[in-house]
């Protein structure tokens, strides 16, 4: 990612539709098995801009919330937001000790990461930080053969089947919880607009992770209620989306 596309992040992580609805779908997956009331030592790990280091407070039971990221100018960022509890470091070295934290967050974190083997590398590091019976929440982007110019606007480095998500934490020691995809109602429209739109000139090349022009309000507002019917349906501990954008499994570190 290029300095502009941290600017971007920044300026809409708070209110696109993407990043608001994707929060309430987390939410719909953590609310069941991390009671708010609860003191947790949380870690975001791959913290961006920081707007998730505050929503994330809703399950710190006025515990810590720190935010790790490798880039500076992404931290810079988070300082801009007021966010104190920063660590400049990569998430294949997470520099705190064994079982430091009760919950681990990666949001599209794993795809961003250089080198063969290097999410594996990562899932190890997230077990071994974590405490027994702590909650690891991982995010990702879905199906390779989505592959754009998003991503090589982004520097997307992988992109997953939902199996290899889960067969990945699996063998980093992970008990797996709960799998699903995300971001199912629209991925048709993605695959119009990234495969086939973009690539012959009728839509923007580049990131899609960009301020929308106001004469859109309505559409964030309409784009953002279709993520929030997705967390209402994924609200049901047995509900499963079979298909989607985004992958996510949360997973636990099993106790002794």
């Amino acid at each position: 990612m290029q300095a502009s596309d941290y600017a971007d992040m920044y300026a809409i992580e708070e209110s696109m539709w993407w990043f608001v609805g994707m929060r309430d779908i987390t939410a719909a997956l953590l609310d069941p098995i991390c009671p708010s009331g609860t003191r947790k030592m949380i870690l975001d790990a791959g913290c961006g801009t920081g707007a998730n280091l505050v929503w994330l407070e809703r399950y710190s039971g006025h515990g810590r919330v720190i935010g790790l990221d490798l880039v500076a100018d992404a931290l810079r960022f988070c300082r801009t937001r007021g966010h104190k509890n920063l660590v400049q470091a990569s998430v294949t070295g997470i520099p705190f000790a064994n079982e430091t934290f009760d919950l681990v967050t990666s949001f599209d974190v794993l795809v961003q990461v250089e080198g063969e083997g290097s999410d594996e590398q990562a899932l190890g590091e997230m077990f071994r930080v974590l405490r027994e019976g702590g909650i690891a929440f991982v995010r990702v982007a879905a199906y390779e053969w989505m592959r754009s110019g998003h991503d090589e606007a982004l520097g997307t480095q992988r992109r997953y089947e939902l199996g290899e998500l889960v067969e990945r934490m699996e063998r980093a020691g992970f008990r797996v919880l709960r799998t699903t995809y995300a971001n199912s109602l629209l991925l048709p429209v993605a695959v119009l607009r990234r495969l086939v739109l973009k690539r012959i000139g009728l839509a923007d090349r580049g990131s899609d992770v960009k301020p929308l022009k106001p004469e859109f309000d309505r559409l964030n507002l309409l784009l953002a209620g279709l993520l929030r019917r997705e967390a209402h349906w994924l609200r049901n501990p047995k509900a499963r989306l079979r298909a989607g954008l985004s992958a996510i499994c949360v997973a636990e570190k099993p106790r002794r």
